[in-house]
């Protein structure tokens, strides 16, 4: 009976030397999803994906990737899994076609060549040379390139590096075509409202910990809400508020561990001093505030 995840990890541990990069993680990854890891760099994020991919072994732990140990380097298990690195070269002397071509016949059952150039947004520049393709079309290429062997399970690093804002868009209609074709995706990005957009889950990876998980609207709401509003810049808010407040001119914000309670106490004070809160507003950050949030807050804990 096939598992309903397609990476399932308990207690992975890989060290070097002294230094321990991976500390104990476990992690689940749904089949047919796109799930990001996200975290800076040096947080383990590199050297976890190299022990699913089975270029390193663990020091200990359980994983399963499709079923398969990928440190046994079996031939099914390569067969069934598709990396897309950072930088990929290709031929230049080959067109699209021909370079997606060449590497479905390394395998027995690739996708179907049509299907590849449509998931990828590709199908217009199959007889174009890669020299001539932009930044973004040479980006689909590589991973046109990693689905040619009709991966069950596509690893993709930092898909849209250094790309335009509108060749990152067409990029995110791409990985969901990867989707809808039925493929998982674990993928790494630095880029929050990429994760936003794409990704069905997110784990946050710092200091070789895992310390959430979840959608990325709900690691969104790990980040504090924020209240603001204007009002006369003569006026002192309560101690309670002011040690959460941050002002600019008559503009005020407060960022506060209890939303209810605070607009409890800032609306009685309003109404108890006679005070007009224009423009108030209550907002929720976005998965980059809580991003650095949570970064913020390991760092903290560390140095305690």
């Amino acid at each position: 009976m096939e598992s309903a995840y397609a990476i399932e990890v308990q207690g992975l541990h890989k060290s070097y030397g002294d230094f321990e990069a991976v500390k104990g993680i476990d992690l689940q990854v749904k089949v047919g999803e796109i799930f990001a890891l996200l975290g800076p760099n040096g947080a383990g994020k590199t050297t976890t994906i190299e022990i699913l991919e089975g270029f390193l072994t663990p020091n200990s732990g359980h994983v399963r990737v499709l079923g398969y140990d990928p440190i046994k380097h079996e031939r099914n298990y390569k067969e069934r899994i598709g990396i897309v690195l950072q930088e990929t070269e290709v031929e230049e002397f080959l067109s699209v076609e021909e370079s997606i071509r060449l590497v479905r016949s390394y395998y027995q059952d690739p996708l179907p060549l049509d299907d590849i150039l449509a998931a990828t947004g590709l199908t217009d520049q199959r007889r174009v040379r890669p020299r001539k393709l932009s930044g973004g079309q040479k980006r689909r290429l590589d991973v046109a390139m990693g689905l040619a062997g009709n991966p069950d399970l596509l690893f993709l690093d930092e898909p849209t590096t250094g790309f335009d804002p509108h060749a990152r868009r067409d990029a995110w209609d791409m990985l969901r075509n990867l989707r809808e074709l039925g493929k998982t995706v674990l993928l790494t990005s630095h880029y929050m409202d990429e994760v936003e957009h794409v990704a069905d889950r997110a784990a946050v990876m710092i200091d070789g910990k895992i310390i959430s998980e979840g959608t990325p609207q709900e690691l969104a709401h790990e980040s504090e809400p924020t209240i603001s509003f204007s009002a006369d810049t003569n006026l002192s808010l309560p101690a309670e508020l002011d040690s959460h407040a941050t002002r600019d001119g008559s503009h005020c914000e407060l960022s506060p561990p209890n939303l209810v309670e605070t607009l409890h106490v800032l609306t009685g004070w309003a109404i108890e001093n006679n005070v007009q809160l224009e423009d108030l507003s209550i907002t929720r950050r976005s998965l980059d505030d809580a991003f650095v949030q949570l970064t913020r807050s390991a760092d903290e804990e560390s140095e305690d």
